[in-house]
């Protein structure tokens, strides 16, 4: 497919073309997984070592107590993870009683980390390099310290006075009682040990050792129910990826409890409506990709849970009839409001990796809010995610809560192949973009033809949760009044960061081509 070479937007970004290259949501990190690379690892190495190092450099996103999930291209085959955690055994609707929805902060609100066990799972199946030496650039941050980035240095001024009723969060992250400024050094007390500990043990302290002691002990002591059997029996699953064939490729998605079925049926639903026959930013493309992502979400936000507890299987939701009907009921004239609340996070990384002997590696971990649940483990570093906010009280839901089940997560990553061969990893984080982000990537490269750094640089839309939407400046004053004439309530101007970050890499003929998100810290790098 040939791509246009332009770049209409603008942009503090150009693409990296290289035969191996990584794209990360922070340099430091992207660094690391080249360094990985040039010693003569492969992409799941470069992957890893990014990861790692991401939860010491960009903690306001993730860290040792997040989730994960991948998508790998190992030259043959490509593997789905799911690395999400599950909760306590001891957790139960009765726990919740009297509250209208689940807890946002503090220990009702974390799943076992499941992020660790991924990164190991991903080492001993594919790696090539030693896991300790994974470890080394992370280490050195966390020992040294790191210079904080602007973006990064931002978000962790908005979320500093959500955690102000958590003494050991303002210990650990806030040093002098407040969140470190753009280029000032931050030094996280006690996370190089953790990471030592999880390296030099394959990540088994986290869930049958030390650490993992460490973690029920605070539980116990602070109002939290979890046991060592929670830890010890978290294990990475290996899951089939489900897909659609849209123009001529076929874009891959994660099975439940992700949310990357919403985007494979909104992909569906355009399928059927002929959406690559509009310019991409032109009012009728927005308008069909807006249509069928809120139809999407409310057949998805309805279904999606931990897949054993799920009533319909997710075929069912990518049934031709279902998609027809869903498709037919979109007016090209008039914007419809589905019921479904669309789900919203703020704290996800996004990252990808290829090696010049094929491999690719589509990334994402996160702590679901921020940092997290506001639960930090004193000495260690560790702050832990609030997945447990993705379940649902209300009974009947197939994600309602329920002990040692999986909650609806919003974090996915991408992997498009094309005639059976890899083509892009790529994922879009951030806030409720990310299944939208999806959405819009495959529309601008794939039916606009748009290079993937310009697919990144370009404006978005997102669906807020009372279906209003949002316009990210750059698209044309006709463009917002001809939307609001189809009835799209617009909201004023939203922050930056609602946007997302998209981080993608493309495989061309003799390398990659690699795109970086300007949204974002990041960068793409490669040799």
């Amino acid at each position: 497919m040939m791509l246009n070479w332009d770049f209409p937007y603008p942009s503090r970004r150009m693409p990296v073309f290289a035969r191996n290259v990584v794209a990360t949501s922070q340099p430091l990190a992207g660094q690391a997984g080249l360094r990985m690379l040039i010693r003569g690892g492969n992409a799941v190495d470069a992957a890893l070592a990014a990861a790692i190092t991401l939860t010491v450099v960009e903690p306001t996103s993730n860290g040792v107590g997040s989730d994960a999930f991948a998508m790998v291209w190992d030259g043959k085959e490509l593997h789905g993870l799911n690395g999400s955690g599950r909760s306590p055994q001891a957790w139960s609707p009765d726990r919740f009683a009297g509250l209208t929805r689940m807890p946002e902060l503090g220990w009702d609100a974390v799943t076992v980390p499941g992020a660790v066990d991924m990164w190991s799972t991903l080492s001993r199946s594919f790696g090539r390099l030693p896991f300790p030496d994974l470890f080394e650039p992370a280490i050195r941050y966390a020992s040294q310290g790191f210079v904080v980035a602007p973006v990064t240095a931002a978000k962790w001024l908005q979320t500093s006075d959500l955690y102000h009723d958590f003494p050991d969060f303002a210990a650990a992250f806030l040093p002098g009682g407040r969140a470190p400024h753009p280029g000032e050094l931050f030094r996280p007390q006690g996370l190089a040990e953790t990471l030592k500990m999880i390296a030099e043990t394959h990540g088994e302290s986290l869930y049958r050792g030390e650490l993992a002691s460490r973690i029920v002990s605070c539980s116990r002591k602070t109002g939290g129910c979890f046991s060592e059997k929670d830890l010890a029996e978290h294990h990475t699953e290996w899951v089939k990826p489900l897909s659609q064939t849209w123009n001529g490729v076929t874009l891959y998605e994660l099975p439940p409890n992700g949310q990357g079925l919403t985007v494979l049926i909104a992909l569906g639903i355009l399928k059927r409506i002929a959406i690559e026959q509009y310019p991409v930013d032109s009012p009728d493309s927005l308008h069909l990709q807006i249509e069928a992502m809120k139809w999407a979400f409310d057949a998805a936000w309805r279904q999606i849970a931990d897949p054993a507890w799920m009533t319909v299987p997710p075929s069912a939701l990518l049934n031709d009839d279902f998609l027809k009907e869903r498709a037919d009921a979109i007016r090209m004239d008039r914007a419809l409001s589905p019921s479904a609340t669309i789900p919203q996070d703020g704290g996800t990384v996004y990252l990808t990796a290829a090696d010049e002997q094929g491999m690719m590696v589509s990334c994402i971990q996160s702590n679901y809010k921020g940092f997290g649940s506001g639960i930090v483990i004193p000495g260690a570093g560790i702050s832990l995610q609030n997945r447990g906010a993705g379940f649902t009280l209300e009974e009947g839901r197939p994600n309602r809560v329920a002990g040692g089940k999986r909650p609806y997560h919003t974090i996915i990553p991408g992997f498009v192949m094309k005639d059976g061969a890899p083509l892009m990893s790529f994922g879009v984080m951030g806030a409720h973009m990310q299944a939208q982000g999806h959405l819009q990537m495959m529309v601008r490269i794939f039916a606009g033809h748009e290079n993937p750094q310009a697919a990144a640089d370009a404006p978005r839309w997102y669906v807020n949760g009372d279906s209003r939407l949002s316009l990210e400046p750059g698209f044309g004053p006709d463009v917002r009044e001809e939307l609001k004439k189809r009835g799209h309530i617009l909201t004023g101007e939203a922050p930056n960061s609602v946007f997302g970050g998209a981080q993608i890499i493309y495989r061309m003929p003799d390398g990659y081509c690699a795109a970086s998100d300007p949204r974002k810290d990041g960068q793409a790098v490669g040799f």
